[in-house]
């Protein structure tokens, strides 16, 4: 993990959690699924005036009252317990009662009426023979409130059946005006700015829009697991607030910048200006963006004014981006690092090393080999060994200043793909061979995807190696988590490989446009002439392994 010394923000701890229930009544209707929302009072303290799903915080009398409740015998003590607070809560505020007779029939309205919402829930239940439906009550979501909110929940997110018979009836004091709403009708009016929603209640009805019925809802549930669980992340983007789950391309960049938290960086892709990721690390997006290139090339600098910098893929030649990245280093910049030769990268090696008057940095990297495109010809001015250690230096009042980058060589997308890893801080500067938001092209004879896949393996052991859980690829934004983010790009070029071979094996005499339409029939038949180069690589993997 990054030095407390090069973080950007000062630590901070996030406001205390408290743990609260929400649940989500569902009813069928002939359009669809319906939801149970309310609209919060315009003085809360937290979302005013937003439509929720009823819920509230969890009692510790909620934690004694398991007793008096149904129970799946999978059903955890912790869920249980939630289930019963969300029961007690949608009573609360909306006269709402998931409960059983002794009978094992559902309550009626006459049960609701026979209770007082203002008086203890459980001991009315219990005298009057009532069971707290629990069993009935599934665990559909876990949101935890973002780091940067003054107020934190820790919060399951649960559904449950509309029971029949009963009519809901706002307390016109939290809650007000409950509406039955199908999720994409609820998220069209938010759009339209004529229904208030938060991020959690947004990501949950996007997620809900696609069950067609709620016994298929329950039954997605069933395995007492959360389908998603997610402590959002905040940022801006255009002026404006953005939030971002996990698997959001942004999420990672957040993490690093602002780990505890803190609402302060952009997250807007522009060239004319470097966006610092830590003290000693700055990104300059090349004004290159496309089809390819994403939001343009990131060039990064390493180290700080003491120590000097090293400029890892200066990209094309553009002068104006060269220019920038020379001032950003301050003139001072000690290495020119090429992690390959293709013509976004390599280019404006040197280039940039002219602008360094005082100094001539030397250009490192690895040559191009015989099987590179005629644009991607590259020579350095010296080879980096695999395993090289690139070290910057330098003495303070603390102690000794380092920045140190060792050398991986990572052949697959290219022949002379390298990437690097900022041993004290645990980031992975990964250039093409890993992108956020796409899988990069493996382009034979160049490119081979089994050096391809053997060079993911060898990334994993060093972020193993040295805690490193940030990967600061050539394209996009930052990315987190980044063993899981190799597992499952490993993961997902075998299952496109699976894919070629299916499709290889019902049409053994296909053509490469035979083949990449059935492999490649998730994506754009746009983008089948780029994915031909990689289905190529699949075909020559496949067949050298049966040789």
């Amino acid at each position: 993990m990054p030095r407390l010394s090069q973080l950007l923000h000062a630590p901070r701890d996030p406001a205390p959690l408290r743990s609260a229930a929400t649940v989500l009544l569902l009813r069928d209707s002939a359009d669809g699924v319906e939801v149970l929302m309310t609209r919060r009072s315009p003085t809360a303290s937290f979302a005013p005036g937003a439509y929720v799903f009823p819920g509230g915080g969890i009692d510790p009398a909620d934690a004694a009252t398991h007793a008096l409740s149904t129970r799946r015998p999978t059903q955890s003590d912790e869920h249980l317990t939630q289930a019963i607070a969300a029961i007690r809560e949608s009573f609360e505020e909306l006269g709402i009662l998931l409960a059983k007779r002794a009978d094992g029939t559902a309550a009626t309205a006459e049960d609701v009426a026979a209770l007082d919402r203002q008086a203890p829930f459980a001991a009315q239940c219990a005298a009057r023979g009532l069971k707290l439906a629990a069993a009935d009550v599934y665990v559909l979501a876990h949101w935890i409130t973002d780091r940067d909110l003054p107020r934190r929940f820790d919060v399951p997110f649960l559904v449950a059946r509309m029971p029949e018979g009963q009519t809901p009836a706002a307390d016109e004091a939290e809650q007000f005006e409950p509406v039955w709403v199908r999720p994409q009708d609820a998220l069209t009016r938010h759009k339209a700015g004529e229904f208030f929603i938060i991020f959690p209640t947004i990501r949950t009805l996007e997620r809900l829009q696609n069950y067609s019925d709620v016994q298929s809802v329950l039954a997605a549930c069933a395995s007492e697991t959360p389908l998603w669980t997610s402590c959002p992340r905040a940022g801006f983007l255009a002026g404006k607030e953005a939030r971002y789950m996990e698997h959001e391309s942004p999420f990672g960049e957040l993490e690093l910048v602002t780990p505890d938290g803190q609402l302060l960086h952009a997250l807007d892709w522009q060239a004319e200006l470097p966006v610092p990721l830590l003290k000693n690390v700055q990104r300059l997006t090349a004004g290159n963006p496309g089809f390819m290139t994403g939001p343009g090339t990131n060039s990064y600098l390493v180290g700080d004014p003491r120590t000097g910098y090293i400029a890892i893929d200066p990209g094309p030649v553009d002068e104006a981006h060269l220019e920038r990245l020379w001032r950003a280093a301050g003139g001072n910049i000690k290495y020119i690092v090429c992690t390959h030769s293709h013509p976004d990268h390599s280019p404006g090696a040197k280039p940039l090393q002219a602008l360094c008057t005082q100094t001539k940095p030397p250009i490192l990297g690895l040559s191009s080999q015989p099987t590179a495109r005629a644009a991607s010809e590259f020579t350095p001015d010296e080879e980096l060994a695999d395993d090289r250690r690139l070290r910057l230096t330098a003495d303070s009042p603390d102690g000794e200043i380092t920045h140190t980058l060792r050398v991986i060589h990572t052949p697959g997308h290219a022949a002379n793909h390298l990437c690097l890893l900022l041993e004290e801080d645990g980031l992975l500067f990964s250039g093409d061979h890993i992108l956020n938001g796409s899988t990069t092209v493996v382009d034979p004879p160049d490119g081979d995807m089994t050096a391809y896949l053997d060079s993911l393996d060898k990334l994993n052991a060093a972020c193993a190696e040295h805690e490193a859980n940030f990967i600061l690829p050539a394209h996009g934004y930052v990315l987190g988590s980044a063993a899981k983010q190799i597992a499952n790009l490993k993961k997902h070029r075998l299952a496109r490989e699976a894919k070629v071979l299916a499709a290889m094996q019902a049409n053994p005499e296909g053509t490469m446009d035979d083949w990449v339409a059935k492999a490649y029939d998730d994506v754009l038949p746009r983008v089948w002439p780029i994915a031909k180069r990689s289905l190529l690589a699949h075909v020559e993997r496949i067949q050298s392994m049966r040789d």
